[in-house]
């Protein structure tokens, strides 16, 4: 990959002689990048895609984590199952590093929730211009639409992540450049502007249709959300997250285990992670290093892990009534629970933490 420092030249590759047009598109592997691509592969365009990793992807990991509806099929990476339908070559790009600081610090704010839309597409495609130039492509596309995203898809935000990214003019979105300003793919000659489309807002029978005609049936739900960070709940757990350590501040880690569990917080010095099921338990699991972990003796309950400054014995008693509480055993007079910490077990009988003892405000 290149540096940050070369992402402001604008100057783009020229195609040398009847070698085909080239373009690097962003590929999340939804109906609307989908059809971008075919919109250009339609044209005659020789076309590669890139899709970012940035740790914050729902499908990346809640879709093996959590136990499948009976007869669903096993979970897939739709960019993956996108280019192999399309027949397009996909870089798959881990940003996960980099991109902490667009979630901790963006410049252009957040949205509803902790989604930094605006400063994540300008750093994105800011990106793919850099891979653009570097691997022999003659502009970028995307699949955005006008209007259909209230932050980073508005006439007035386009201009917006064209400059920042320095990519004035040479960023194509196929799917509403009807309503948009030549690019200069257009103006060349390399595509043809009257074939392609011109689509506003959030309704997507247009797309659907569309799809129909190119014979494209295999997609995601096209309502359906890609970020966590657009999530509500997640970006609360985050949030809370970030209060306990006083500084804005993840790492992988962190981010996986938002994804998993019931998160609780009894006091402001220690949070819980209780399993929902055994398929979180086994992931949970993964993750004991440094942590105090919480188990029933002899009856089926969940994992949990106990995270924070865990020092005394009353804080490790509660958070194993807490646990009980979601054990089978929970309507039980006395539960067993096994407890490891610093290289030692410890067995604690407890009795359940009645539901009326567990305040709602504990819930992160």
């Amino acid at each position: 990959m290149v540096d940050d420092s070369e992402i402001m030249t604008t100057t783009p590759f020229v195609p040398a002689g009847n070698r085909p047009i080239r373009a690097l598109g962003l590929l999340s592997g939804g109906l609307d990048s989908t059809l971008a691509v075919r919109l250009l592969q339609e044209q005659g365009i020789e076309v590669g895609c890139v899709n970012f990793h940035t740790g914050f992807c729902i499908q990346s990991h809640t879709g093996a984590m959590r136990n499948p509806r009976e007869g669903a099929p096993p979970p897939r990476h739709d960019a993956l199952h996108a280019a192999q339908t399309l027949g397009v070559k996909l870089h798959l790009i881990d940003i996960a590093s980099d991109y902490v600081r667009i979630v901790t610090h963006p410049k252009h704010g957040y949205g509803k929730n902790l989604n930094p839309c605006l400063d994540c597409k300008i750093f994105m495609v800011a990106k793919a211009w850099a891979m653009a130039k570097e691997l022999g492509y003659d502009f970028i596309f995307s699949g955005e639409v006008l209007g259909q995203r209230p932050m980073s898809q508005r006439r007035d935000t386009f201009p917006v992540i064209d400059r920042e990214a320095g990519v004035a003019g040479w960023l194509l979105r196929p799917l509403t450049a009807l309503r948009m300003p030549e690019t200069e793919p257009e103006k060349r000659g390399w595509v043809d502007r009257t074939r392609l489309e011109g689509f506003s807002g959030r309704g997507r029978k247009p797309q659907m249709a569309l799809a129909k005609k190119f014979a494209i049936n295999d997609y995601p739900s096209p309502a359906g959300g890609c970020c966590f960070l657009t999530d509500e709940n997640y970006a609360r757990k985050l949030r809370d997250l970030w209060a306990f350590r006083q500084q804005r501040e993840y790492s992988m880690e962190d981010i996986l285990l938002l994804k998993a569990g019931r998160h609780i917080r009894p006091a402001p010095h220690f949070k819980l992670i209780v399993g929902r099921d055994q398929t979180e338990n086994r992931f949970l699991s993964g993750f004991r290093k440094g942590r105090v972990v919480i188990q029933t003796r002899n009856i089926a309950g969940p994992l949990t892990l106990m995270e924070g400054e865990v020092s005394s014995r009353e804080d490790r008693l509660l958070a194993c009534r807490i646990a009980a509480r979601y054990s089978k055993g929970k309507e039980s007079s006395k539960v067993a629970m096994s407890v490891e910490y610093e290289g030692v077990t410890e067995v604690m009988e407890v009795f359940p933490l009645p539901a009326h003892e567990l305040p709602d405000q504990w819930h992160v």
